[in-house]
């Protein structure tokens, strides 16, 4: 009977917790400002689930696929079956849940939706630039060689 109860319990799928599943860069000053107003507007009722994409253990298989130079480009965010969201969409999706959707409201209008993405485009074209970081292409190079070496352990000696 206990075996047949393992077979059960391991053909049926848990479903998270969440509704939605955020995607965000901790290195970024303005984005961990807005994570931390979300985190408040949360209060731990756990509806948001908040990943660290900076973090050199992130995994995107675990996270809608999602690679590290993807989300670093453009915000995305994950729902429970899966499906992943970006742009202003993550934002309306988000403040939906927590109880705010009338902030990002106006943007289920066709053109404001296309004018808001448009705009954030802007916004995360330069993203780096404005939090004085270095661009992306830099990143992604640094966060290899250390992942590789710390996390891979196939540190280079330094030449000299």
């Amino acid at each position: 009977m206990s075996a047949a109860k393992t077979e059960f319990s391991e053909s049926v799928e848990v479903k998270p917790s969440w509704q939605i599943e955020l995607l965000y860069d901790a290195e970024c000053p303005l984005c961990v400002r807005e994570v931390n107003f979300l985190k408040k507007r949360d209060a731990g009722r756990g509806l948001v689930s908040f990943v660290d994409i900076a973090e050199d253990g992130y995994n995107p298989e675990a996270h809608g696929g999602v690679d590290y130079e993807t989300a670093m480009g453009r915000i995305h965010a994950v729902l429970p079956d899966g499906t992943t969201v970006k742009n202003v969409e993550v934002f309306r999706r988000i403040y939906e849940i927590l109880g705010m959707g009338w902030i990002y409201a106006v943007t289920k209008l066709p053109v404001i939706g296309a004018i808001a993405n448009w705009l954030y485009g802007i916004w995360a074209d330069w993203r780096l630039r404005l939090t004085r970081r270095q661009d992306l292409a830099s990143i992604m190079s640094d966060r290899t060689a250390r992942i590789e070496c710390e996390v891979q352990g196939r540190c280079q000696p330094n030449s000299k």
